[in-house]
């Protein structure tokens, strides 16, 4: 009960937990503002799911910080035995622009949390506010299936997405390194990521998309002209004209049943069929099958 409770609170948001935590951080009876700590006590967390930081964005952030100060508080928490006393559970990018801002010390709230929570709050802060790319939240996901059990269902229900949602962004991990770092870039979209599973070479289909800038429905078609390749291929090969070695087995099953026999063999299998005029035909072919 304690475990379902702890996701069910997860699941409502960083914003609910600091509004909860807000009176604790606060140095002094009646100081509701964050407690403060100087840039070189805190460390990033080591296990967050984002790991691209463009520096655009931070550059962007940072001229914010410089104007009007760092307005949200980034969220902390100890961790024993390390020479810097706090490590981000949420907020690195704003860390990060408040070093390029030149602050030396920023707004924190502490929350104790252990691995585990530090990790899945990590991940729903970066998904609500939509910062991750695709990889990186297939692998924030990918991580709390592995170490801690989740199942896609208690994933989707934690982080209020569709089990759908969850299914086919974990799928994106199967692509080739090469396309996977595409998605990472912003070069190829999720939607993109998608449809190139279901091509023979993702990689080369990955390159044209990019060279002639295809959109996700153009990528769409390419996966579904292949598929259609692929059925054609399959129907040629059960066509092909029997072998010496299976034609050789029609025969002796026709020896054996009394019925003509022919059999259709490909790569990924066949069929046998075995014609019969009447019924009475019919009946011999089942008790020869049955062993009477």
């Amino acid at each position: 009960m304690a475990e379902e409770a702890q996701r069910s609170r997860l699941g409502r948001g960083l914003a609910a937990l600091i509004g909860e935590v807000g009176a604790e951080a606060a140095p002094a009876r009646g100081d509701s503002s964050p407690r403060r700590a100087a840039l070189e006590q805190i460390r990033p967390n080591p296990r967050n799911p984002r790991r691209n930081f463009p520096d655009a964005e931070l550059d962007e952030l940072a001229a914010s910080i410089r104007g009007k100060g760092l307005l949200q508080p980034v969220v902390v928490r100890r961790v024993a035995g390390k020479s810097t006393p706090f490590e981000i559970v949420a907020g690195e990018r704003r860390w990060r622009a408040a070093q390029r801002a030149g602050l030396s010390d920023i707004p924190i709230v502490l929350i104790d949390v252990d691995d585990r929570a530090s990790l899945e709050f990590a991940i729903i802060e970066n998904v609500q506010r939509e910062d991750l790319n695709a990889i990186e939240e297939a692998s924030g996901y990918q991580s709390l299936i592995d170490e801690y059990g989740y199942t896609q269902a208690e994933l989707a229900n934690s982080l209020g997405k569709s089990r759908s949602h969850i299914t086919n962004t974990l799928r994106l991990l199967k692509l080739p390194d090469d396309v996977k770092k595409t998605l990472v870039e912003g070069r190829l979209s999720a939607g993109h990521g998608r449809a190139l599973l279901n091509v023979d070479d993702p990689s080369a289909a990955a390159r044209r998309v990019i060279a002639q800038g295809l959109s996700v429905r153009d990528t769409e078609a390419i996966s579904q002209n292949e598929a259609k390749s692929r059925r054609r291929r399959e129907t040629s090969t059960q066509a092909q004209p029997a072998s010496a070695d299976i034609a050789a087995l029609e025969r002796s099953l026709e020896e054996s049943l009394g019925l003509p026999v022919s059999i259709r063999h490909g790569a990924g299998g066949g069929e046998l069929r075995v014609r019969y005029r009447t019924l009475e035909q019919l009946d011999a072919l089942c008790r020869s099958l049955a062993g009477h």
